[in-house]
Protein backbone atom coordinates (compact mmCIF):
# COMPACT_ATOMS: atom_id res chain seq x y z
CA UNK A 1 0.00 0.00 0.00
CA UNK A 2 1.30 3.09 -1.31
CA UNK A 3 -1.08 5.81 0.42
CA UNK A 4 -1.57 7.04 3.34
CA UNK A 5 -5.19 5.08 5.09
CA UNK A 6 -5.78 2.78 7.75
CA UNK A 7 -3.41 0.16 8.73
CA UNK A 8 -3.96 -3.21 11.32
CA UNK A 9 -0.29 -4.68 11.97
CA UNK A 10 -1.03 -7.85 13.47
CA UNK A 11 1.77 -9.92 15.75
CA UNK A 12 0.83 -13.32 14.54
CA UNK A 13 2.22 -15.61 17.24
CA UNK A 14 1.04 -13.46 20.04
CA UNK A 15 -3.11 -13.53 18.29
CA UNK A 16 -2.75 -17.28 17.57
CA UNK A 17 -1.43 -17.98 20.90
CA UNK A 18 -3.61 -15.77 23.33
CA UNK A 19 -6.18 -18.81 23.17
CA UNK A 20 -5.41 -22.41 24.47
CA UNK A 21 -6.84 -23.99 21.37
CA UNK A 22 -4.55 -26.41 20.67
CA UNK A 23 -2.37 -23.93 18.46
CA UNK A 24 0.94 -25.74 19.83
CA UNK A 25 0.09 -28.80 17.78
CA UNK A 26 -0.63 -27.23 14.03
CA UNK A 27 0.92 -24.09 14.20
CA UNK A 28 0.95 -23.96 10.68
CA UNK A 29 -3.19 -24.62 10.30
CA UNK A 30 -3.23 -22.19 13.59
CA UNK A 31 -1.60 -19.24 11.01
CA UNK A 32 -3.85 -20.00 8.15
CA UNK A 33 -6.99 -19.88 10.34
CA UNK A 34 -6.54 -16.64 11.37
CA UNK A 35 -5.28 -15.50 7.63
CA UNK A 36 -8.66 -16.97 6.46
CA UNK A 37 -10.76 -14.75 9.01
CA UNK A 38 -9.08 -11.76 8.75
CA UNK A 39 -9.55 -11.87 5.13
CA UNK A 40 -13.72 -12.17 5.63
CA UNK A 41 -13.04 -9.92 8.69
CA UNK A 42 -15.67 -6.69 7.97
CA UNK A 43 -13.01 -3.63 9.56
CA UNK A 44 -12.63 -0.07 8.59
CA UNK A 45 -8.92 -1.08 8.14
CA UNK A 46 -7.42 -0.44 4.36
CA UNK A 47 -4.53 -2.74 4.69
CA UNK A 48 -4.38 -5.80 7.54
CA UNK A 49 -0.52 -6.44 7.63
CA UNK A 50 -0.09 -10.00 9.36
CA UNK A 51 3.53 -10.87 10.57
CA UNK A 52 4.34 -14.49 11.15
CA UNK A 53 7.40 -16.05 12.32
CA UNK A 54 8.66 -19.67 12.63
CA UNK A 55 6.78 -22.61 11.77
CA UNK A 56 3.65 -20.20 11.54
CA UNK A 57 5.23 -19.07 7.79
CA UNK A 58 4.23 -22.46 6.95
CA UNK A 59 1.08 -21.85 7.02
CA UNK A 60 0.68 -18.82 4.55
CA UNK A 61 2.42 -17.63 1.66
CA UNK A 62 4.37 -14.20 1.86
CA UNK A 63 2.87 -11.38 -0.16
CA UNK A 64 -1.09 -10.06 -1.16
CA UNK A 65 -4.48 -11.22 -0.43
CA UNK A 66 -6.86 -8.83 -0.79
CA UNK A 67 -6.94 -6.30 1.53
CA UNK A 68 -4.31 -8.58 3.93
CA UNK A 69 -0.52 -8.69 3.47
CA UNK A 70 1.35 -11.20 5.25
CA UNK A 71 4.76 -10.74 5.91
CA UNK A 72 7.05 -13.57 6.98
CA UNK A 73 9.53 -12.52 9.48
CA UNK A 74 13.08 -13.38 8.65
CA UNK A 75 14.41 -13.62 12.37
CA UNK A 76 12.11 -12.60 15.13
CA UNK A 77 8.63 -11.18 14.92
CA UNK A 78 9.09 -8.03 17.00
CA UNK A 79 11.80 -6.45 15.25
CA UNK A 80 9.80 -6.94 11.82
CA UNK A 81 6.48 -5.61 13.43
CA UNK A 82 8.29 -2.78 14.33
CA UNK A 83 10.02 -1.86 10.67
CA UNK A 84 6.29 -2.65 9.45
CA UNK A 85 4.69 -0.36 11.85
CA UNK A 86 7.35 2.48 10.92
CA UNK A 87 6.51 1.97 7.57
CA UNK A 88 3.21 2.57 7.35
CA UNK A 89 3.44 5.64 10.08
CA UNK A 90 6.05 6.73 7.61
CA UNK A 91 3.73 6.63 4.64
CA UNK A 92 1.34 8.97 6.67
CA UNK A 93 -1.07 5.95 7.60
CA UNK A 94 -2.97 5.87 11.09
CA UNK A 95 -1.38 2.78 12.43
CA UNK A 96 -2.75 -0.04 15.20
CA UNK A 97 -1.08 -2.77 16.25
CA UNK A 98 -2.42 -5.81 17.61
CA UNK A 99 -0.20 -7.16 20.16
CA UNK A 100 -0.46 -8.13 23.90
CA UNK A 101 3.15 -7.75 24.27
CA UNK A 102 3.40 -4.00 26.03
CA UNK A 103 7.48 -3.83 25.51
CA UNK A 104 6.75 -4.13 21.73
CA UNK A 105 3.67 -2.21 21.32
CA UNK A 106 5.92 0.88 23.47
CA UNK A 107 8.30 0.32 20.77
CA UNK A 108 6.95 -0.05 18.04
CA UNK A 109 5.31 3.44 18.12
CA UNK A 110 1.98 2.77 16.49
CA UNK A 111 -0.89 5.88 17.08
CA UNK A 112 -2.91 3.11 18.60
CA UNK A 113 -2.36 -0.23 20.13
CA UNK A 114 -4.81 -3.45 21.09
CA UNK A 115 -5.34 -6.81 22.64
CA UNK A 116 -5.57 -10.03 20.94
CA UNK A 117 -8.80 -10.44 22.63
CA UNK A 118 -9.81 -7.01 20.90
CA UNK A 119 -9.48 -8.62 17.78
CA UNK A 120 -10.67 -11.52 18.04
CA UNK A 121 -14.05 -10.90 19.05
CA UNK A 122 -13.97 -8.46 15.64
CA UNK A 123 -13.69 -11.67 14.06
Amino acid sequence: MSRPGTVLVVDGANVVGSRPDGWWKDRPGAARRLHERLLVADTTYDEIVLVLEGAAKAGVRAGRDAHVRTVHAPRDGDSTIVAEVRAAAGRGSRVTLVSADRMLRARSGAELAMSPSWLLDQL
